[in-house]
């Protein structure tokens, strides 16, 4: 299991889980890092992935529901989606870097798992190309950021866009850089927003703030888009 579009500012997290047999190593002789690979190799991969593939599961969680609920939170959330989903029930799930509690089957953290592990990768791979696509659609309907180009990660790019025409609404509010240049636009998040520390410090520091600014825990917070929001996206489930 993997995710992609943690670190963005702006599109879904998409999370992508992956079952291989012991015998595919093989036939998936490529698999790596998603980050490592070319665009051409990862769609050459995904197409093979969801061709071949015993199971799989793909889930995306839209910029609104990170907001809601913090990254952190949403990743967490998004991995046990894309396990429930499997049409298998794994006796174990291997994880990118930590474990995941709530799952239907132990999780086992492999460091550097995206390299290390093939059904990792895989999904590694499965999410990666999931979010590039969704973001080079999203940037039909919100032109002038450059989505198709830097799919929704802080960029020069990007952050001259947000300074010219302040966040749209698949932008993730709760994200410094974005709620800064939303108060430089006077503009108020569209969607319930559990505000970062780095966020709340940063506009807190400016004198014309758009509004008060409070951290709010993310414990308690229900995200506003329910599974309409992500579900047309979804694969594999």
């Amino acid at each position: 299991m993997d995710e992609a579009g943690r670190g963005a500012c702006a599109g879904p997290l998409v999370v992508a889980s992956c079952v291989l047999r012991t015998t595919d190593s093989a036939r998936f002789a490529e698999l790596t890092d998603s980050k490592l690979l070319t665009p051409t190799s990862r769609e050459r991969l995904y197409e093979l992935l969801v061709r071949r593939a015993p199971d799989y599961a793909v889930v995306v969680v839209p910029a609104a529901e990170v907001d809601a609920l913090g990254v952190h939170a949403a990743n967490v959330e998004g991995m046990r989606r894309a396990v429930a989903r499997l049409a298998s029930h794994p006796g174990y799930v291997l994880t990118d870097g930590f474990g995941i509690p709530g799952l239907t089957a132990p999780s086992v953290p492999v460091r550097k798992g995206d390299r290390a592990v093939a059904c990792v990768a895989a999904a590694s791979v499965l999410a990666k190309v999931t979010r590039d696509r969704i973001m080079s659609e999203l940037d039909g309907s919100y032109g002038g950021y450059g989505f198709a180009v830097h799919k929704g990660y802080s960029t020069a790019e990007h952050s001259e866009a947000l300074r010219q025409q302040g966040p749209s609404e698949v932008h993730r509010w709760s994200y410094a850089n974005v709620a800064s240049a939303a108060a430089e636009h006077g503009l108020r998040p569209p969607h319930r927003v559990a505000r970062s520390v780095a966020a709340v410090r940063r506009l807190s520091e400016r004198e014309d703030a758009a509004e008060p600014v409070e951290l709010v825990s993310s414990g308690g917070l229900q995200p506003d888009v329910g599974q309409n929001g992500y579900a047309r996206y979804a694969t594999g489930s």
